[in-house]
């Protein structure tokens, strides 16, 4: 229930009833005083007493319910209101603006777009690579605090799979069509999506927006789909914050996968794989038709809750920088000042990095590696991406190795010492100080500036020209 908006609602049809507040409250057995609180949204009326006021005004009690103003003055003053109570409205010690009858239209409209425009700044302010780094890491360690694991996106999920019976298996592009219906969306598949977006919803005709179905394999549209529902499944609104933006795009990456890899059935798979002490992320990609990063990622959802193991995640790129990275087992992640990881290099000798010296990539690579922080034995595949090669690695303790393939490796590594200690460092830095100048190759995803818009990242006037482009 939006309270504000319930209360506008009320107060709407009480005035063309052309009631009091007094009068309405006579016939509810509500104060005028309790009534002007609830019209105000500063009390959030209960279900039986909205049912007596819907009955009173001689109206259905699912019209106030709506989250629709009922007019455009309406729309307005709500906005208003909410802008004028924000925070960042009050920290500026200024004045709110009283809502009365004597406020003519032209003055709301023109405060509404003041407001509109500092909020757009504000938003624009802190899209900045600082802040998404800052928001980036917060989010990393709230995971790490619930060990990967979201349940109430996993019921969700749970819930939307039950619509097409699906429980063990990959999950079939027809299937995942049948579920967007039931959402009342349709998938349809364009040539020319905007450059900016992986997939676009158009919520006033129920379509979702894919690239075209001939991709070789099409893995990847099975989870762009699931991704386009789960913003309506979990009830997410337009971002106010970039650290917001990122919170969605993890829960909808989760809900992606917890469609794709049913918790129950993987669970199953994977205690089964331990049981055996076999497992193995291959095994886990393969039986359930996914990307070797999708499988590597929903493993360490399930790992810790269900499978009592703690473990690492790392995406590398060829020079060693980290794309992407979890852990709940310890791994000392290289990190800045602030505690970020992303854009860090990893130690040369961390599987991570020792993977990409390999002649044959095509099975996963097993190593165990000496930190300052004990052994660690991790499993690391590669790949191609944009002409861009990264490993992706799933690690745990070494006690915990005896679950996994690859367990026997005799692979060894030393990474208990900082770069530039080990003698042959040494004579390299002796040898080159003060006598090269190299330039780096910056990694843009961390460094630039994000493009600004209603979502970070995405050209809204290309969007809104796409969506006008399609709506017949």
């Amino acid at each position: 229930m939006d309270a504000l908006t319930v209360g506008r609602r009320i107060r709407h049809v009480r005035k063309a009833k052309d009631l009091t507040l007094d009068d309405l409250g006579r016939l509810v057995g509500l104060a005028g005083s309790q009534l002007s609180l609830i019209e105000n949204g500063k009390r959030e009326p209960r279900l039986s007493q909205l049912g007596t006021i819907a009955e009173a005004l001689g109206v259905d009690a699912q019209d106030l319910l709506s989250n629709e103003a009922p007019d455009e003055r309406t729309a307005l003053e709500i906005e208003l209101e909410r802008a004028q109570s924000s925070t960042a409205y009050l920290a500026l010690g200024l004045p709110k603006v009283p809502l009365t009858r004597g406020l003519p239209d032209e003055a709301l409209r023109a405060l509404v777009g003041l407001h509109r425009d500092r909020i757009r700044r504000a938003t624009e302010a802190i899209a900045t690579p600082e802040e998404a780094r800052r928001a980036n890491t917060e989010l990393r360690l709230a995971l790490r605090a619930h060990d990967s694991y979201q349940p109430e996106i996993e019921e969700a999920a749970k819930g939307l799979l039950a619509v097409v019976g699906h429980e063990r298996g990959a999950l079939t592009h027809h299937d995942v069509a049948r579920m967007a219906r039931s959402l009342g969306f349709e998938i349809i598949h364009v040539n020319d999506l905007p450059h900016s977006t992986r997939s676009v919803t158009d919520l006033e005709n129920g379509r979702i927006y894919l690239p075209p179905a001939s991709i070789p394999g099409g893995h990847g549209l099975r989870a762009l789909a699931l991704q386009a529902m789960a913003h309506r499944v979990l009830g997410h609104r337009e971002p106010s914050s970039y650290a917001e933006f990122l919170r969605q795009r993890q829960q909808i990456n989760y809900f992606a996968a917890a469609c794709l890899m049913p918790r129950e059935s993987s669970v199953e798979f994977l205690a089964g794989a331990k049981a055996r002490k076999d497992l193995a992320i291959e095994d886990f990609r393969d039986a359930f038709g996914v990307t070797h990063e999708a499988a590597a990622l929903r493993f360490t959802n399930l790992a810790t809750v269900h499978l009592g193991l703690e473990v690492h995640f790392l995406r590398v790129a060829d020079d060693g920088a980290i794309m992407k990275a979890y852990e709940n087992d310890g791994l000392p992640l290289p990190s800045d000042v602030g505690g970020s990881v992303e854009g860090q290099l990893v130690p040369r000798a961390w599987a991570a990095r020792r993977a990409f010296e390999r002649t044959n990539r095509t099975t996963e690579f097993y190593q165990l590696t000496d930190t300052t922080e004990g052994t660690y034995w991790c499993s690391v595949q590669t790949g191609t991406a944009s002409n861009e090669e990264f490993s992706i690695s799933i690690g745990v303790r070494f006690l915990d190795s005896k679950w996994f393939r690859g367990r026997g490796t005799t692979l060894r590594q030393d990474a208990t010492r900082p770069e530039g200690v080990r003698e042959e460092d040494r004579a390299l830095t002796e040898r080159w100080r003060g006598k090269a100048w190299p330039s780096a190759r910056l990694h843009a995803h961390i460094l630039s500036p994000l493009p600004t818009g209603t979502f970070p990242g995405v050209d809204d006037r290309e969007v809104f020209a796409f969506l006008e482009s399609h709506a017949d």
